[in-house]
């Protein structure tokens, strides 16, 4: 089953106010999150995702993790 739509995709929503103020901006992770065209990648991997079933995670979740993944050589 396909995941629900995310309402916004700024990262501000992600996090609370608070938490995220404690983030360093300029941290590589967190300006990369800025920059990834999260849109682009649930248009191209929503198809792969059934209509029906048990909810899916969310696709922002697991483009993350497999970027997490390769930048950490895991």
């Amino acid at each position: 089953m396909r995941p629900k739509p995310s309402s916004s995709s700024s990262q501000g929503d992600l996090l609370p106010p608070d938490l995220l103020s404690q983030l360093n901006p300029k941290h590589p992770l967190l300006v990369l999150a800025q920059k990834l065209p999260w849109e682009f990648f649930e248009k191209e991997f929503a198809p792969f995702y059934a209509s029906v079933g048990r909810p899916a995670k969310p696709i922002r979740l697991m483009v993350g993790l497999l970027l997490l993944k390769q930048i950490e050589n895991l």
